[in-house]
Formats: C-alpha cells, sequence, structure tokens
C-alpha cells in the first residue's frame, strides 16, 4: 500500500511538473456539476492550485446539477473565446447538445470524471477506472463475509449517470460469483435476485437493478430508500448485514439509517470520493471504507490534456470507453482502497488531507 500511495504521489508530481513548464496561457472553460457536494468543491480548489502553477487561463463555472444552467454555462464559455471544455456532466446524456455547440466553434472537449455520451464531440476522457471503483467495493465487502446467507443492500448512483453503470459492473463482477453461491443474499433488488447466475449483465439488465436501488446520488434520496428497505425486511433478513454504499454522501446517511435500526446488529459499508466526513467515519468505525479517486491527478490529467489539444497534438491514451456513438479515447488513473487500517498512509501521509483535520486518528 505505501508504494502504491509513493508511485501515485511521484506521477502526480511528474504531471504537475510537465503542466508548469507550459508557460503559455492557454484558454479553459471548466463546467463541475454543483457547488453542494464536497468533492466538487475538492475539484474547484485542486484546479484553482495547479492553474496558477500552469500558468493557465480558466474560468470554473458550476451547473448547480441542472442541465439547462450546464448548457448555458458552456455557451457563456464559448462567447468567452475558450479553447478548451473540461465538462463534467450533470446528466451524460444531456451534456451531448453542450459538447455539440462547443465542438461547432471548434472546441476541444474532455469529458470529466463522467463520460458524455451519444455524441461524437467529445475528443478525450479524464477519469479514474470507474469498473476498479467498484471492483474494490466488492472485494472489500467479499473479504469481510464468512458463512452462507449473508444479507446484502444493494445500492446504486444515478441511473442519469454513465458512471453508475460502470461502478456497478465493477462491483457485480466480485459480487455475483458470492451471490450465486449462496454467501450473499441480496435483500432490496427482485431484479438483482432474478439475475444471480448472470455474471455479465446487459445495459438494459443494470439498470433494472439501478431502478431499484438508485441513490440519485443524493443522501435524502440515500436516506429515505434505506429506510423502505428496512421497514420492508424481516428481522431475519437484518443482523449483521453487508451494504453496497455507492459514494460517501449517500453511504454515509445509509449507514446512520442502518445503525438506528435495533434489529441491525453491524454493517460493513462502501464509499468513494474520501470525503472529509468519511475519513471521519472510518475513524470512527461508522463506515467501513472508501475509495480515494485523488483528485489532484484528476485535475493534473485535465490539465495536461488541454495543453496538449492546445498545441494541436493528441493526448496519449490507454483504454477507450463507447458513448453510444463513438469510442472516446482515455487514460484512467488508479485507485486507492481505504480502511480504518490504512486511513493515515493513504489520506494524511499521502498529503491528501493534513492530520488536524479529523480526531482519533
Amino acid at each position: 500500500m505505501k508504494k502504491t500511495i509513493a508511485l501515485l504521489a511521484t506521477a502526480f508530481a511528474l504531471m504537475l511538473a510537465l503542466v508548469s513548464c507550459n508557460t503559455a496561457t492557454t484558454q479553459v472553460g471548466i463546467v463541475l456539476p454543483t457547488k453542494d457536494e464536497e468533492r466538487w468543491i475538492q475539484d474547484q480548489t485542486r484546479f484553482a492550485d495547479a492553474l496558477k502553477t500552469a500558468g493557465i487561463s480558466a474560468e470554473v463555472m458550476f451547473s448547480e446539477k441542472d442541465s439547462a444552467k450546464e448548457k448555458a454555462n458552456v455557451e457563456t464559455l464559448i462567447t468567452k473565446g475558450i479553447k478548451v471544455l473540461v465538462l463534467c456532466p450533470v446528466d451524460s446524456a444531456s451534456a451531448a447538445a453542450a459538447a455539440d455547440a462547443a465542438r461547432a466553434k471548434g472546441i476541444k472537449v474532455v469529458a470529466y470524471d463522467r463520460l458524455i455520451t451519444n455524441t461524437d464531440a467529445v475528443d478525450f476522457y479524464v477519469t479514474f477506472d470507474s469498473f476498479n471503483v467498484g471492483a474494490a467495493w466488492g472485494d472489500y465487502l467479499v473479504s469481510q463475509a464468512t458463512g452462507k446467507n449473508q444479507n446484502l443492500y444493494l445500492y446504486a448512483g444515478a441511473a442519469s449517470d454513465n458512471n453508475a453503470f460502470i461502478f456497478f459492473e465493477g462491483a457485480w463482477s466480485k459480487l455475483q460469483p458470492k451471490i450465486a453461491d449462496g454467501t450473499f443474499v441480496v435483500v432490496n433488488s427482485t431484479e438483482a435476485v432474478a439475475l444471480k447466475d448472470k455474471a455479465q449483465l446487459t445495459r438494459d439488465e443494470e439498470a433494472a437493478i439501478i431502478g431499484q436501488v438508485t441513490t440519485n446520488w443524493n443522501p435524502a434520496d440515500a436516506k429515505s430508500k434505506a429506510e423502505a428497505h428496512l421497514t420492508a425486511s424481516k428481522p431475519a433478513q437484518k443482523g449483521d448485514v453487508f451494504i453496497l454504499g455507492p459514494n460517501d454522501q449517500t453511504a454515509r446517511a445509509i449507514a446512520d439509517t442502518f445503525a438506528a435500526d435495533k434489529d441491525v446488529k453491524s454493517y460493513k459499508i462502501t464509499g468513494q470520493d474520501a470525503d472529509k466526513a468519511s475519513i471521519q467515519y472510518i475513524i470512527d468505525g461508522k463506515q467501513s471504507m472508501t475509495v480515494l479517486k485523488d483528485t489532484r491527478t484528476l485535475v493534473a490529467d485535465a490539465i495536461k490534456a488541454a495543453i496538449t489539444f492546445s498545441k494541436g497534438e493528441t493526448p496519449a491514451q490507454t483504454k477507450t470507453y463507447n458513448n453510444g456513438k463513438i469510442d472516446v479515447p482515455a487514460a484512467p488513473s488508479d485507485v486507492v482502497s481505504v480502511t480504518k487500517d490504512n486511513v493515515k498512509a493513504a489520506i494524511v501521509d499521502s498529503g491528501y488531507y493534513p492530520a488536524t483535520d479529523f480526531t482519533g486518528l
């Protein structure tokens, strides 16, 4: 684990050094989905720090979870003469119109963290390996399970976010064999139960499961859904439970709901984004794990791609993602699983957050 963290830190330093070597002004427009989640405020801060170092002229705008505002933001940036658009869509499909508008003006479009779908106007995709995020969740839950008939509750992100499907696909790749052999019993999705013997799901089959367990990336929705599932469950379907939590905000809401149920003796729950609140939850034993997607790396990748495009060159790719229209080139970054055992090394020693942000570390 220490070696992995050291490699990530080295890679980040090298990428930042690369972008800082280019002092020519590059006009970049950056559109993020909302200010209401800690994750995107982190990204804004990382962008501000890295852009200043790189000598890049850029503007960051927020869409406040509104696709219409997102398109208006992009149109505003187009009128300001940007050369590269870095866009994290509110809705993967709806964002196609904004990407098309930018492409029509000769602007390079970089999808950031979430893929823009159903358009050929995407030049590059900057992302973490979303499949590996879900696989890390599955690996963790499998590692904690012993015996048979362990109660498993599934939750997912928003059906409008293409990443939610990739996360779920990664998790299913690890959980399905253990559902099929009886280690886990899915409590809250009849669709998942019906498909328990199928290792690879179609998009429609994934959608059927996600439709039953979506949180819409919203803690209030997650809490409401968890309450409904617990109300519908029998005491035998509680006890010691395993929970697939899709991100940290929703995981905390789900965890608090399960903790308040007198029939739940213990729970193991996953997450992602390494929110400060969830790191504290992990230290306190209220959340089991999170997946660290180091936003410093993602931001550096986005700036590197913008500079490469501004030179008339094409960023190096290691993988492609089909968005329904084209195979979008990408070079996904690695992720790190964080539990109570390695939280100090992964979060504090790596410089992601200072130790003073937490108690009981």
